[in-house]
């Protein structure tokens, strides 16, 4: 069944008509990142997501990922090996790779755009090759001259592929809690040993040979999150033997299926040196930041595909009559696109789709200006947008991407709880990303905790600074006035808690989450107001339809009208404090 179209009008919208993201071309960088190079990739990545991966996303959850307890070994769904074969061939691995190293060198935000299509059509094997992207930005940053000649060019050419072995049987977020060990060598290596869990395709048969990044600690290293250290880990060495570092089962979820997600034990495997001694934290956020601006793509792309079924159910399920009298008189019933409360789940669908995509898109664009911008300052305002936005991309589209897809299957009704139609499965496989690449409460209290109070809190001063300038641009008053609300309740609740945070740190902690979701609203607040503003410029009205066009205008009414009395409603929450959440005895649960 195909269920999925590109959303190419939508994506060509934001990027080159709402963020004149073509400007990223007259960077030394991204010289060659013109609209035209932006539109062949985005039409390639189209068609590998309609005809390669999404003819294999069902029969691939059905199948799953099978263990070989004998050989410790694994296979990917029918169809798979061939579709990465396709992905590797096609040089997709090395998007946004550095050049020097066998890379492509284009926009992370395009990459961003491939990624929000791969995971709408089979997330399940986009994370295979997704985890390769965060290996090979921490060999980039991180690794030694000698580990990069050796290791690098494979992974971006994705004849192999990289893991990020992190969480441990008995410990989650707080990795100062791991207990695997790296025992130095007198060759410079190190013999690793300990279980790893929950590791994206620590196991496969996609490729010859898998890259593991392993946190472990010294035996004189620091008992705690100071103490841990970064290795490479490979499954075969160089000279061909195999690695004592192997799977010991699969984990039986409910989702991502053909997604191989192992347990890992490392025997004294040999091992080498990322980075510093005790320095793995910071290699590691290398590769987190990277995984989560890519979990956020996920809820996008699934969301998108949940939209595109049941809008079209919608179009064709007979049901009822209008309230205001048929629509369809040559009809039994009406098809239940007609009705009010269908329309409130397709709609709140719509609007946070692509005010999700303009948010995820506007922070990637961010990102390669944060790289690529000669002058110093402006360098600095986009990484300051950056750091802050990360957990807030993360967050908020998986949170939004899982109840759009819930909604996208209560509006199906009993057809959208079965495997008749693909909702089910899209449900399934999302909920995972509000889960990894730490929880997006643990993202909430990234947000409070470091990124607000950085550099004196500069980054949210930078924040405001972006949002007044884009606002300046907007000529609809009303639409400005409904953004200024927006901005002054995030504002009041950050004096609240700048007050209230000094004194009691749970303070913050009752109000991170609340936090976070008024900065990703008033975000796609601002930019639903560029999106408006920008679809009646008469140049614009060239390029789409009037439908298209007049929909965006329609959109940003609409989002306002939904979410500007929750904004008051978060602020209340956050001013609330903690009382009612900390006063609670164990006992009284």
């Amino acid at each position: 069944m195909s269920y999925y179209r590109t959303p190419r009008e939508n994506i060509n919208f934001v990027l080159f008509d709402v963020l004149d993201s073509q400007c990223l071309s007259q960077t030394e960088r991204f010289a060659d990142a013109t609209e035209e190079i932006f539109s062949a990739v985005i039409d390639e990545a189209g068609k590998l997501a309609e005809n390669v991966l999404l003819p294999i996303n069902e029969s691939g959850d059905r199948q799953g990922a099978k263990y070989d307890p004998e050989t410790k070994t694994v296979t990917t769904p029918e169809g798979f090996k061939e579709a990465y074969q396709i992905y590797q061939q096609g040089g997709w691995s090395g998007l946004s790779a550095d050049p020097e190293f066998g890379g492509q060198g284009l926009p992370h935000l395009l990459k961003m755009v491939v990624d929000e299509m791969v995971c709408s059509t089979n997330l399940s094997f986009g994370m295979y090759p997704g985890l390769s992207h965060g290996a090979i930005d921490a060999l980039t940053m991180h690794a030694s001259s000698e580990l990069q000649d050796k290791y690098l060019g494979k992974l971006i050419e994705g004849e192999w592929t990289g893991t990020m072995c992190l969480t441990e049987p008995h410990c989650g977020t707080d990795l100062g809690l791991i207990r695997t060990k790296a025992e130095p060598q007198t060759d410079g290596s190190y013999n690793i040993s300990g279980t790893k869990i929950w590791i994206t395709g620590g196991e496969q048969d996609l490729t010859d040979n898998i890259l593991h990044l392993v946190l472990a600690k010294l035996p004189d290293a620091p008992n705690s999150s100071k103490g841990i250290s970064l290795f490479l880990v490979p499954k075969f060495l160089e000279d061909g033997s195999r690695n004592p570092a192997f799977c010991g089962g699969l984990e039986h979820k409910m989702g991502i299926k053909g997604s191989a997600t192992c347990v890992m034990n490392f025997e004294g495997a040999k091992g080498w040196l990322i980075g510093e001694e005790n320095q793995g934290l910071k290699c590691m956020f290398t590769m987190m930041n990277a995984a989560r601006i890519m979990v956020g793509m996920q809820g996008l792309g699934l969301a998108e595909t949940a939209y595109q079924v049941s809008l079209g159910f919608a179009k064709e399920r007979l049901q009822s009559r209008s309230l205001t009298g048929p629509k369809a008189p040559n009809e039994a019933a009406d098809p239940i696109i007609v009705h009010p409360d269908v329309r409130r789940m397709l709609l709140r669908q719509k609007v946070l789709n692509e005010g999700s995509r303009a948010m995820a898109y506007w922070t990637g664009l961010h990102m390669d200006l944060s790289h690529s911008l000669e002058d110093q300052d402006a360098r600095q305002k986009s990484d300051d947008i950056l750091q802050l936005m990360t957990p807030v991309v993360k967050s908020f589209l998986t949170d939004e991407g899982f109840f759009s897809i819930d909604q996208a299957l209560q509006s199906m009704g009993g057809s959208g709880f079965t495997q008749d139609w693909p909702v089910e499965q899209l449900l399934r496989d999302a909920r995972i990303s509000r889960i990894y690449e730490g929880t997006n409460g643990i993202q909430a209290l990234d947000l409070v905790g470091r990124k607000l109070t950085m550099n004196g809190g500069r980054l949210a001063r930078t924040y405001f600074t972006e949002l007044n300038a884009m606002l300046s641009e907007i000529s609809n008053d009303i639409h400005k006035a409904n953004c200024l609300a927006f901005m002054k309740a995030l504002q009041g609740s950050l004096v609240w808690l700048a007050k209230e945070a000094i004194q009691d740190p749970e303070q913050a902690g009752a109000a991170a989450t609340p936090l976070l979701r008024m900065f990703a609203l008033t975000s796609i607040a601002v930019l639903w107001a560029r999106m408006a503003d920008t679809a009646s410029k008469e140049d614009v009205a060239a390029k789409y339809n009037a439908e298209f066009l007049g929909s965006k205008v329609k959109c940003a009414d609409h989002f306002y009208r939904l979410y500007k009395p929750e904004m008051s409603a978060l602020h209340e929450e956050v001013c609330a404090g903690k009382d009612t959440l900390m006063t609670f005895s164990e006992g009284e649960f």
